[in-house]
């Protein structure tokens, strides 16, 4: 996809006059010297190798924590803990050669390389954002199940990664049965899909890949977390500057993650498209490193956002420092819920702890019977010891609980 990691533009080809540089005596023909600078070459090479090493460390931290934190391993962490895999192999897989390319100034692995390299990349890149898209259904799904969800029922959460890991082979697989190619792009030093032939088998390929493996995320990741805000807003009238402060902290967490999204990938799109449909030249080896480079920042970012921002694996993370045992401060339930089904008189049963990311949390009109146990920071602003009125004009109750910690 516009996820392999790579470069988008320059050479269409191995046979282009872009890599038809001097082998210097690699074998198969497969070593091309790069266009850039050598001060080029230099500075994208530290940036690869700052990514690599950050995103290497980062992932393998979250996969120590998975295993050494039974209260960790929920069916939600579990799509998390996919996320952290796939940008790992990139960082093993991938950015150690475009790495090593960079600062020899030619491409080291051969033409097989180089196919194998395009590939894998683009597999492991469209499984991080398929993953991220499974992972915010999700949560839009069950916090809209009328029941509690099971957080012993792996079912679900191994039914989406393995749906990532499918469809991102269907889509990665064509350009090794000649729906477009896997060649050198950019500046020598990496390589990806054919984004400059301008035929139309590359063309509907390209296209393709945008609609699917880019926007479609995307929009999967808006419609459901902007959902997930629109629920947290209905029940602002329990207690204004609780609701509110809760409110602002969910649209924080969605705005970056979003923001995340786009500045890792929509420039690498842009100019996957620019260098597809744009006139020869248009995209110049030197502009489309840039957001190669994005693109790869996408390893170290997701850790971050979506695990450290975790108050769960937080906590984790402190222990592990300690050598102690993690503070059970937080819910570990591995969803969110919300009855869609009007109910009357039921009491909201069982107690719910909350932490950073777990909103909400109330009841609209007329608590029925009693509130749920927020902790000592929530004070209810309603009566909640009265008992629930038999009057048919009473507003219905509708209990909302939204669990963005996973």
């Amino acid at each position: 996809m516009i996820v392999s990691n790579v470069s988008l533009s320059g050479c269409a080809g191995f046979n282009s006059a872009l890599c038809a540089g001097p082998a210097e005596g690699h074998q198969g023909g497969g070593s091309h010297r790069t266009t850039l600078t050598p001060t080029g070459n230099l500075v994208v090479a530290v940036c690869l190798g700052f990514i690599g090493t950050f995103g290497l460390l980062n992932n393998l931290l979250v996969l120590v924590l998975f295993c050494r934190y039974k209260m960790l391993r929920s069916p939600i962490n579990l799509l998390l803990i996919n996320i952290s895999i796939s940008d790992l192999l990139v960082c093993v897989l991938g950015t150690p050669f475009s790495f090593a390319a960079s600062t020899q100034g030619r491409w080291l692995i051969g033409e097989v390389g180089c196919v194998w390299y395009g590939f894998a990349n683009s597999l492991f890149g469209i499984v991080s954002l398929i993953s991220l898209a499974v992972l915010s259904y999700e949560r839009y799904s069950t916090m809209m199940t009328p029941t509690e969800a099971d957080s012993s029922n792996y079912c679900k959460a191994l039914l989406g990664i393995t749906l990532s890991w499918v469809y991102s082979l269907i889509w990665t697989m064509p350009p090794l049965f000649g729906w477009s190619s896997y060649g050198p792009e950019g500046p020598g030093t990496t390589c990806s899909v054919d984004w400059k032939a301008k035929t139309a088998n590359n063309i509907s390929y390209i296209i393709c890949l945008f609609v699917f493996c880019l926007i479609l995320p995307f929009l999967v990741i808006v419609f459901c977390y902007g959902k997930l805000l629109c629920a947290i807003r209905q029940v602002s009238g329990i207690n204004a500057s609780m609701s509110r402060k809760r409110e602002q902290r969910v649209l924080f967490m969605v705005v970056v993650m979003v923001i995340c999204y786009l500045l890792c990938w929509l420039p690498y799109g842009i100019m996957a498209l620019l260098a597809t449909f744009g006139p020869p030249g248009l995209v110049t080896p030197e502009a489309s490193i840039i957001p190669s480079v994005l693109a790869k920042t996408s390893t170290v970012i997701n850790p971050v956002i979506y695990v450290f921002m975790n108050k769960q694996f937080y906590r984790c993370f402190q222990a592990l420092l300690r050598c102690d045992t993690p503070l059970r401060g937080s819910s570990l339930k591995s969803s969110s819920k919300v009855p869609t089904k009007a109910m009357r008189g039921v009491a909201v049963t069982g107690p719910r702890r909350t932490n950073d990311f777990l909103f909400m949390v109330a009841s609209l009109g007329q608590p029925a019977a009693t509130m749920p146990q927020l902790g000592a920071s929530f004070e209810a602003t309603n009566d909640v010891t009265k008992a629930p009125s038999s009057d048919a004009n009473q507003p219905v109750v509708v209990s909302l609980v939204a669990h963005f910690d996973g």
